[in-house]
């Protein structure tokens, strides 16, 4: 179960690449991104989480849990769809292959 809040952070493996992302809980719906950003991705260093913030470990930005949803571009985690389905959260894998140029 997820803790409401807290990014929980997992790996696809796929055509020998790790392909990173994170989902995490706002309230009643579950969110997920790329552990990469636009900008800093080619250092493949992705975030951590700390204190209700994720910190790009490559430039040092930081952005509120609660405001993941409507960032876009610069160094915000890159969203990816997934969708819940009976009481699971699931991405395709076709999404998070169309990512693999990011790691």
């Amino acid at each position: 179960m997820l803790q409401l809040e807290v990014p929980q952070f997992y790996t696809y493996h796929s055509g020998g690449k790790n392909i990173n992302f994170f989902i995490i809980k706002m309230n009643d719906k579950v969110l997920s991104f790329l552990d990469a950003c636009a900008s800093c991705y080619p250092k493949k260093l992705g975030y951590r989480y700390e204190s209700g913030y994720v910190i790009c470990r490559a430039c040092n930005m930081s952005f509120s849990t609660h405001k993941l949803e409507k960032g876009l571009g610069g160094c915000y985690p890159i969203k990816i769809e997934g969708r819940t389905e009976k009481g699971k959260y699931l991405i395709p894998v076709s999404t998070l292959g169309k990512m693999a140029d990011k790691f």
